[in-house]
């Protein structure tokens, strides 16, 4: 849903750097590739740079990416490729940069740069007078903690109005966080099902195998919580347990997911677990006392008429068994009736949406088996086989940014309820717990869910669960 306002340039700030290479150049070429390009795509960075090497740049990592080039869309995209190199912080390099915009007065401006360059860029721009009809798109994080959060957004607000600000996290351009909207509302198979009469417990979960090799310097002053759980799946909660948006605008969805989040009282320090996975504190780079979590899971709750009385059990975490994230409602046990065999009480069924790898969505129901015991059975759908292929995280996120569609992007709102929630979980960290690589975390988060279902095993059919191992 494209809205009133439509970049007439793209300005990329940090062109030289990995999320250019990973994401943004790849994203470029695909929107090339569907005809959804249409401006010129100005970089900025302190490299010097001639047009055949800006050109050598996005072809390398367009290749890594698709394995192949079309040599007539690569052409197109390097066409509208130009470049401007300076210091971020001298007002000659925006000078430059106002001259190759020349009479473009909608230039969207995105920062892929350390967020401390966030507001001395912002402040060069507003000194070179081009943030009029502007916007200026924001990598995360937003801040390190509530008070950071707020600090930034003093500064970039006292140059930029609130709706010139788009805060990008990759997570919310993913297929299925969007197809749940429509899963949840379309389907009264599933909206009838999805508030506290009919559901015992909601459990998410962000399991990664990889550790955090190559990337210390940086995850010493982040961890698994700063991570991903304040800002991904804090706002994929909040997509799950919203009430029905009254339209379909950025600031209908917007409200009804910060409604999830006020009604969130602040996380629990006595329901939140830290883990570090052994060999952690050897990695270049890493204290070797080094106390920040690699792991970490927490209980939290929803006051609200839809919610009050389910937990949500929330883990993430590096090293695990496998890569997967998702989200599992775990349905009320039915009831005992007199009829039925009573080989034991029949588990609550499930319903798990599976947001990587693969998307799709699990209904895990109970059946007799032909010793009259009670199985459960898994009905999977994978979106991709049944509705194509989808858009990619960045080529959604950069075109609505293009083309002035807010929907995915947090409002600050969003962002201070977030940093709220967890606030007393930075403040006061309780310790950090060992974990062997390979492992479900730590032992200590099984207490989390005591007087709930157990942590159970994320949906990844592709992998069998080892005999005996947690899950």
């Amino acid at each position: 849903m494209a809205g009133t306002w439509e970049a007439d340039a793209l300005v990329i700030f940090g062109l030289t750097g990995d999320l250019a290479r990973k994401m943004t150049f790849p994203a470029l070429y695909k929107l090339e590739g569907r005809g959804l390009l249409d401006c010129p795509v100005i970089g900025v960075g302190r490299r010097e740079l001639n047009h055949e090497e800006l050109a050598g740049l996005v072809r390398a990592a367009v290749e890594e990416a698709e394995g192949s080039v079309d040599r007539a869309v690569f052409e197109r995209l390097a066409g509208r490729m130009t470049y401007v190199a300076g210091d971020l912080d001298a007002a000659e390099t925006y000078g430059r940069l106002a001259q190759e915009l020349g009479r473009r007065r909608r230039p969207l401006f995105y920062l892929e740069t350390p967020p401390a360059l966030f507001a001395p860029i912002v402040d060069q721009l507003a000194s070179a007078r081009l943030l009029g009809q502007a916007r200026v798109a924001l990598e995360k994080p937003f801040g390190h903690d509530l008070a950071s959060a707020r600090a930034l957004d003093r500064k970039l607000t006292a140059v930029l109005d609130e709706t010139q600000i788009l805060r990008v996290d990759h997570f919310l351009g993913k297929e299925p966080v969007i197809e749940l909207e429509y899963l949840r509302f379309g389907n009264s198979a599933l909206a009838e099902l999805w508030h506290r009469d009919s559901v015992v417990a909601i459990q998410i979960t962000m399991a990664e195998e990889f550790g955090i090799e190559g990337r210390g310097g940086f995850y010493e002053h982040v961890g698994a919580l700063r991570d991903v759980i304040q800002n991904h799946l804090l706002l994929v909660l909040a997509l799950v347990a919203m009430d029905p948006p009254v339209g379909p605008s950025a600031t209908d969805l917007w409200d009804k997911r910060i409604e999830v989040l006020r009604a969130m009282p602040e996380a629990d320090v006595h329901a939140y677990v830290r883990g570090q996975y052994i060999g952690y504190q050897q990695l270049p780079d890493v204290a070797t006392d080094s106390t920040v979590e690699t792991y970490a899971a927490l209980r939290l709750e929803i006051n609200n008429s839809r919610w009050d009385g389910v937990p949500v059990f929330i883990r993430a975490g590096k090293r695990l068994p496998v890569r997967v994230t998702e989200v599992r409602l775990i349905l009320r046990e039915p009831p005992r009736l007199g009829f039925l065999p009573d080989p034991g009480r029949v588990a609550g069924n499930q319903i798990v949406l599976r947001i990587d790898p693969e998307a799709g969505m699990r209904l895990q129901l109970s059946a007799l088996d032909e010793e009259s015991a009670w199985r459960l059975v898994p009905l999977d759908t994978i979106f991709a086989r049944e509705l194509g292929k989808p858009l990619a995280p960045y080529e959604r996120l950069l075109y609505a940014a293009l083309t002035g569609d807010d929907r995915y992007f947090a409002p600050q709102r969003a962002v201070e309820e977030c940093w709220r929630i967890i606030q007393p979980l930075l403040t006061y960290p309780p310790p950090v717990h060992p974990y062997p690589p390979g492992s479900w975390g730590p032992s200590q988060a099984d207490a989390l869910v005591a007087g709930s279902p157990p942590w159970q095993r994320p949906w990844v059919p592709e992998v069998p669960p080892a005999p005996g191992s947690r899950q």
